[in-house]
């Protein structure tokens, strides 16, 4: 099985906006990171390089990046030991912290493309539920050396 991955945020301004340059002119640097990377199969797109102008279903103010990975240690390498976690880092400059949960895993079969409305429907899962064998965050998979790392880190 692999891992899709989803993540939404809600931008605090226009992403045009001269404040979001930050974020935006590093758009194609990361993406291409992460398709370079180790584990990387997919990533969602647009009609640009990145899904910036995709509608998140049941929220249009979000932003939605969504990509498999051959296994959770090969996402989760990505995430935390490249240039992508100076990002991650910087996240409160950009995006509205909300009080639902943004991230959601799940397992799919290899030859699986997830849509964003499976994407959507295992978040809501997950915010309904919490983290089962069917959608799940972090601290599901996570070893407990790292938990205390990455909750620090939310």
């Amino acid at each position: 099985m692999h891992v899709a991955q989803l993540n939404i945020a809600r931008p605090l301004y226009p992403l045009h906006d001269p404040r979001m340059v930050g974020f935006t002119k590093a758009l194609d640097a990361i993406n291409a990171l992460a398709e370079r990377a180790e584990g990387f199969v997919w990533r969602l797109k647009g009609d640009g390089n990145d899904a910036t102008d995709l509608t998140f279903p049941g929220d249009p103010t979000a932003i939605a990046n969504m990509s498999v990975w051959r296994t959770i240690d090969d996402l989760q390498q990505f995430v935390w030991t490249t240039v992508h976690r100076r990002f991650f880092d910087r996240k409160a400059e950009w995006f509205a912290h909300g009080e639902d949960r943004d991230f959601v895993m799940w397992w799919i079969e290899p030859a699986h493309t997830p849509t964003l409305q499976e994407a959507a429907e295992k978040l809501e899962l997950l915010r309904q539920e919490g983290s089962t064998d069917d959608a799940f965050g972090w601290e599901y998979y996570v070893p407990k050396r790292y938990l205390g790392r990455i909750a620090d880190e939310a």
